[in-house]
C-alpha cells in the first residue's frame, strides 16, 4: 500500500516543497506541494527525480575502512575507532592546525550539515578550514562584511515586487537561483515582465536567462566591475543618484564618487566590448524605474575583481535608493536567526586575520582558499606543518577546486583522511574512513541557510518521510560522533554535543539583557524543548529566541518547534521589509560605501580597463538537471542538453577548423582535457564554454552512471594561481585556454 508524505527538496537552492508517493520504504514518486507555503506546488527536474535520487544503488550503505590498501566495509564501532585513532596522534604530534577540514556545497542542504560542522572545527581549534564558498559565491560575503559590517548580511532582489531587474553573471533558469532563495525564478521572471517590468542580463553567453530578456548584453568575460563601475559614474556625472530613505544610513558618498571618477563609459567600452552609450542607457533606465534591483551571481563572482563586482552590484542599489525598500534588494529575517539587537555600531569584518602557510593568502570569513589546499599538504616551508590529516564532508573538491590532478595526489599523501560522503566519489576514494549519511529520505529538513536568503520570509519544517534504515546512522549522530573522536572524545554519548551546544546558547541567551529569556534559569529553559531529537531540540530552541518565536512563554502567539509541527506546510511570515538599520554591524553604524580594502583594491581595476586580450577565454555553466557534481550518477538527470561539450562560437569554429560534434583539445595553464566540440551561437566570439562538475573518470570511484559517461573536469585547465586578492576566490571564468581539434 502507497502513502504519501512532505518534504522539502535538499536538490538546490530553491528549497520547494515536495509531496513523496512512498511504497514501503522506497519513494516512488515526486510532485509539488501544492499547498507549500513558498513554493505553491513548483517542482523542477531535479525534485521530480527525488526518489532516483534517494534511491541510488550506489549510494553507500555501510561505513569504509581502509585496511591493507583497501577499502572494506566496516562496522560504525570500526570506522570511528579508526577515526580517532587516526586523527588524535596528528593533533597531539603536530597540533590543531595541521589537520584540515574542508566542507562542500552540500553541507548547506542538510540540517546536519549546518548545525554540526561548526562545532567540529570549534573542537579542533584549527585555522585550515577550506569550503566551496572560496569557489562559489565567498566575494559577496567578504563585500557584505565590508559594506554592512556581517558577511552574511546580503541583500536579494524583491522578484514579486520589483520594476527593473538588472542580472549580471547569473542564469537562473538553469540554477533555479543562488544566493536568492526563490521557487519558480522563471516563472517570477516571467510575471516580472508580464506586468510591465524590465529585465536586463548581462552574460558571455545566450542563456534560457538572456533568451527571456528584454536586454541582452553579451559582456567580455571577467570585465564585470568595470562596467558595473562605469554604471556608477553615469549615476554620479549626470546628477541620477538619489538615495532616499538610504541618506541617513550611508557614509562614504564624496570619497565614492571620486574612487569612481575615472571609470567612464569609454575608458571602459573597449575591455567589456560593450558600447558606452549603452553603458550610459543602462544607468538612466536603472535610476529611472520606479523600483529596480540589480543582482549578480557566480558568473560576476569567480573572476579577477569578483570582490569588486559583488561591491559594485549593492553600491548600484544604494545609488538609485533601491536597497532596503520594497521593490529593490532587502534583507531577509529567518525564523532561526539570532535575536534582533537594537541597532547600533558592531565589531566590524576584518580580513587577513591570519594566512595560509605557503602563499601567504589572507583568511576571509574564518577561511583558506580552497584553491590553495594541495600546496598546504604537498609544500614544505618553515612557516608551521603541512596539513596532514583531513576531515572532508560532502566536498569533492578533486572536480571542484583548480588543478585536480594535483590535489588528487597530495590526499594521497596525507597521514590519514575520513569523508562523510554518500559515495565512494574522486575525492573520498582517497580516504581511510568513509561514513556514509542516509539518503534524504531518512533524513529531516529545515534550510538554516536558505531562508536567510529567501524572497519571502517563510519558516517550514519535515521529519523523515522514511524511517531510518536498519544499520544505518542518522546524519547528525554520524557528525556528532566524528566531533567527539576528533576533540578526544571518543566513546562518548553523541548527545553530549548537543547538550553543549544548547547549554551554551542559552547560558548566553539569559546573560543577554536584550534577549527575551534574559535573568530565567538555563536549566529551567532546556528542560523546555521539545523535539524527538538533538537536532529537533536546537531548532526548538532557535526558533523560539529568534525573531518570532515565542521567547519560551513570553509571546505565547509566537513561533516553536510545535507550532511548526502543526503547519506541515509550513507558516508564511510575509513579504521582505525595510530592515536598516538593525542588519548594519560596522564599528560606524552605518553603510560604508568605500572600506579600505576596496579602495587598495580599485588601482589593479584600472590597469584593468586598458587590457585587451586578444585569445580565447574560458567560462563555465550550469545545467538545471545537476547541481555540481552531485547528481551525474542518476540517469534520469543525465543525457539530452545536460552534456560535457565545449561550446564554441561558429566564427571560432570556423577558424580553427573545429567541427560540431568532434573532438576538440582544450589546454590551459593548468592542463589540458578533451570533449566534443557543440558549435552554437548561444556564445560570443572569443569565448570557450564547459560544464563544471564532470570528469567521473579516475579509478577507485563506485559512480557506475557517471563513470560511463564521464566527461572532463574543466577545473583541470585552471593551476589554482588566479585567485581574487581580496576574497581567496578561485577565478574560474574569464582565463586565457587554446583550442585544437584532435588530429
Amino acid at each position: 500500500m502507497s502513502r504519501t508524505a512532505l518534504r522539502i527538496c535538499p536538490l538546490c537552492e530553491a528549497t520547494c516543497g515536495l509531496t513523496l508517493t512512498i511504497e514501503g520504504t522506497r519513494v516512488t514518486s515526486a510532485r509539488g506541494d501544492r499547498d507549500d507555503v513558498f513554493s505553491n506546488g513548483f517542482i523542477c527536474p531535479k525534485g521530480a527525480s527525488f526518489g532516483a535520487v534517494d534511491g541510488d544503488p550506489d549510494r553507500l550503505r555501510t561505513p569504509l575502512v581502509r585496511r591493507d590498501g583497501e577499502l572494506r566495509e566496516a562496522t560504525w564501532t570500526e570506522a570511528f575507532d579508526a577515526v580517532a585513532a587516526g586523527l588524535r596522534p596528528v593533533v597531539e604530534r603536530h597540533g590543531p592546525h595541521a589537520v584540515g577540514m574542508v566542507l562542500g556545497n552540500p553541507n548547506v542542504h542538510t540540517m546536519a550539515g549546518a548545525l554540526y560542522p561548526p562545532v567540529l572545527l570549534a573542537g579542533l581549534g584549527t585555522r585550515s578550514l577550506f569550503t566551496a564558498s572560496t569557489v562559489d559565491q565567498m566575494p559577496k560575503h567578504v563585500s557584505s562584511g565590508l559594506l554592512f559590517g556581517d558577511a552574511n548580511a546580503i541583500p536579494v532582489p524583491d522578484l514579486d515586487h520589483t520594476d527593473h531587474l538588472l542580472l549580471i553573471g547569473a542564469n537562473p533558469l538553469e540554477s533555479n537561483g543562488s544566493l536568492c532563495t526563490a521557487p519558480d525564478f522563471p516563472g517570477k521572471l516571467k510575471a516580472l515582465k508580464a506586468r510591465g517590468g524590465t529585465l536586463t542580463v548581462i552574460d558571455p553567453r545566450r542563456t534560457r536567462t538572456a533568451r527571456l530578456a528584454d536586454r541582452h548584453i553579451a559582456i567580455r568575460p571577467g570585465t564585470d566591475a568595470l562596467l558595473l563601475a562605469a554604471t556608477a559614474q553615469v549615476l554620479f556625472e549626470e546628477g541620477l543618484v538619489e538615495l532616499g530613505e538610504l541618506s541617513r544610513h550611508v557614509q562614504g558618498m564624496d570619497e565614492l564618487r571620486d574612487a569612481v571618477r575615472d571609470f567612464t563609459p569609454e575608458s571602459v567600452a573597449a575591455a567589456c566590448d560593450v558600447d558606452a552609450g549603452l553603458v550610459r542607457t543602462l544607468a538612466r533606465e536603472l535610476a529611472a524605474a520606479p523600483t529596480a534591483a540589480v543582482y549578480g551571481r557566480i558568473g560576476s563572482c569567480t573572476v579577477p575583481h569578483g570582490t569588486l563586482a559583488s561591491w559594485l552590484v549593492d553600491v548600484l542599489n544604494i545609488l538609485t535608493g533601491n536597497l532596503d525598500r520594497p521593490g529593490g534588494a532587502l534583507f531577509p529575517q529567518a525564523a532561526t536567526d539570532r535575536t534582533p539587537r537594537p541597532a547600533g555600531p558592531g565589531r566590524g569584518f576584518a580580513l587577513g586575520r591570519w594566512h595560509s602557510r605557503v602563499s601567504r593568502h589572507p583568511e576571509a570569513k574564518g577561511e583558506l582558499p580552497l584553491s590553495a589546499l594541495a600546496e598546504e599538504i604537498d609544500t614544505a616551508t618553515d612557516e608551521g606543518t603541512p596539513v596532514r590529516a583531513l576531515i572532508v564532508v560532502a566536498a569533492n573538491p578533486v572536480l571542484s577546486a583548480p588543478d585536480g590532478d594535483r590535489l588528487d595526489k597530495a590526499l594521497d599523501s596525507l597521514d590519514f583522511m575520513v569523508s562523510v560522503d554518500p559515495y565512494l566519489n574522486e575525492t573520498s576514494r582517497n580516504a581511510d574512513v568513509v561514513l556514509p549519511p542516509p539518503p534524504p529520505s531518512q533524513s529531516p529538513h529545515h534550510d538554516f541557510a536558505f531562508n536567510t536568503l529567501a524572497v519571502r520570509n517563510q519558516v517550514r519544517y519535515t521529519r523523515p518521510a522514511v524511517p531510518l534504515e536498519p544499520g544505518r546512522m542518522a546524519e547528525s549522530e554520524i557528525l556528532a560522533r566524528l566531533t567527539l573522536a576528533a576533540t578526544g572524545m571518543h566513546g562518548a554519548d553523541p548527545s553530549a554535543v548537543d547538550d553543549l551546544v544548547i547549554g551554551q546558547t542559552l547560558g548566553k541567551a539569559v546573560e543577554d539583557p536584550h534577549s527575551p529569556v534574559h535573568g530565567r534559569d538555563s536549566e529551567d529553559l532546556a528542560a523546555q524543548l521539545a523535539g524527538e531529537s538533538g537536532p529537533e531540540r536546537r531548532l526548538d530552541m532557535m526558533l523560539r529566541l529568534g525573531p518570532y518565536g515565542d521567547g519560551f512563554g513570553v509571546r505565547p502567539e509566537g513561533l516553536g518547534l510545535e507550532r511548526l509541527l502543526a503547519h506541515p506546510h509550513g507558516i508564511d511570515l510575509g513579504p521582505l521589509r525595510p530592515r536598516l538599520p538593525q542588519p548594519l554591524k560596522t564599528r560606524s553604524g552605518k553603510i560604508e560605501l568605500l572600506p579600505q580594502p576596496i579602495a587598495d583594491d580599485l588601482p589593479r581595476l584600472r590597469r584593468a580597463a586598458a587590457e585587451r586580450p586578444t585569445g580565447l577565454v574560458l567560462v563555465g555553466r550550469r545545467h538545471l538537471r545537476s547541481n555540481n557534481s552531485w547528481m551525474h550518477n542518476v540517469p534520469a538527470l543525465t543525457g539530452g542538453t545536460n552534456r560535457c561539450t565545449v561550446q564554441v562560437h561558429p566564427e571560432d569554429a570556423e577558424r580553427l577548423g573545429l567541427r560540431d560534434g568532434e573532438p576538440v583539445r582544450v589546454k590551459g595553464a593548468g592542463g589540458e582535457v578533451t570533449a566534443p566540440a557543440e558549435v552554437t551561437d548561444g556564445v560570443r566570439r572569443g569565448v570557450v564554454s564547459i560544464p563544471h562538475g564532470w570528469g567521473h573518470d579516475r579509478p577507485g570511484t563506485r559512480l557506475s552512471h557517471a563513470s560511463a559517461d564521464p566527461g572532463v573536469n574543466v577545473n583541470q585547465l585552471l593551476d589554482g594561481s588566479l585567485l581574487d586578492p581580496l576574497s581567496g576566490n578561485a577565478v574560474l571564468n574569464g582565463v586565457p585556454v587554446e583550442l585544437s581539434p584532435l588530429a
